[in-house]
């Protein structure tokens, strides 16, 4: 038998690129204050809370009184991306390779703003008159997921009830606007298996787990690999002593500093104007050119000067649970 016709056999190939799993673009970026400015750096003034007195006579002078001026700095740094495309490259080739790299770097840009978004929300904060003053998130805004050992009190999965801590540092804060629980996957995972069948927030936890709701307890969930992915070198982070209330099972606990335990994790709630999202005018850029210098292949480029801050600390909380 002739097998030589088998020389003839075609190879196919798919015409379209298979974008292989990743978050695509920004998750966060549409939930803050944005700002544009131009310059190094771009300042926020804040005006404290005023607190009236008794009038303590009849005829009494005028008060004149103090009220907290505070000013916050932003500053900005440029992430890019780029790539070449030989002229062969497209001569031999099925795909526009421009194309699917400009969409690769979209969305590599897009998680690098919410990267900067995430790491502004638990880092220091610039202040003073000129920027100078780091002001961090204090420990009274961090919560720990914990448990009695019989022992004492050791760091857990997440449950429902450091939720519950989270959105009562907001309530007693008085903070308004959209609030929003910035978490990996195995965050709500853990509230499910941390919820008890028996529990009146067992039906919304595992609608939250299942896809069929988005919002539990006045938050919006966001779902984000990347805070998921922080470690100790990417925050202002500390590990904490846990210290349970009197009576308390070990459900939740605020934090002190002590040094952070490797491998646990952290959970951001947030409102939505509590961060700003800066960036400068002029400075997004995304350019597909040829390249004389390079034998005429074409360079893919994109590049965003972008920049983070975190307005006020009461609008932030940070979850801290184990891994």
């Amino acid at each position: 038998m002739d097998n030589q016709i088998e020389k003839w056999r075609v190879l196919a190939f798919a015409e379209n690129v298979y974008h292989l799993s990743q978050q695509r673009g920004s998750r966060l970026s549409g939930l803050v204050r944005h700002e544009s400015f131009t310059g190094k750096a771009e300042f926020f003034d804040t005006l404290g809370l005023a607190v009236a007195q008794d009038k303590s006579a009849r005829n009494s002078d005028t008060p004149n009184m103090n009220i907290d001026h505070e000013r916050r700095m932003i500053t900005t740094l440029i992430k890019e991306w780029g790539t070449l495309v030989d002229r062969k490259d497209k001569l031999q080739n099925i795909h526009n390779p421009e194309s699917e790299y400009s969409v690769a770097a979209q969305n590599a840009l897009g998680r690098a703003m919410d990267d900067v978004l995430i790491k502004a929300s638990l880092n220091s904060a610039k202040t003073g008159e000129d920027g100078s003053t780091l002001v961090s998130l204090p420990n009274t805004q961090k919560v720990a997921s914990v448990k009695d050992s019989g022992g004492g009190a050791i760091l857990d999965y997440a449950n429902v009830q450091v939720l519950r801590k989270a959105k009562l540092l907001m309530d007693r804060a008085e903070v308004m606007g959209p609030r929003y629980m910035i978490h990996g996957a195995d965050f709500l995972e853990a509230l499910l298996s941390h919820t008890e069948v028996t529990s009146s927030d067992f039906n919304t936890v595992k609608a939250l787990v299942n896809g069929e709701v988005d919002t539990f307890l006045g938050f919006k969930f966001i779902h984000s690999e990347i805070v998921s992915a922080l470690n100790a070198t990417d925050y202002d982070a500390n590990a904490f002593t846990f210290s349970l209330a009197a009576g308390s099972t070990g459900l939740f606990s605020t934090v002190s500093p002590q040094g952070i335990v490797s491998g646990n994790k952290v959970a951001v709630a947030c409102v939505g104007d509590g961060l700003i999202w800066g960036e400068n005018t002029g400075g997004r850029i995304a350019r597909i050119e040829e390249r004389a210098d390079k034998g005429y292949s074409n360079q893919v480029y994109t590049a965003m000067d972008m920049g983070g801050l975190r307005m006020e600390e009461v609008k932030v909380v940070q979850l801290y649970y184990k891994a």
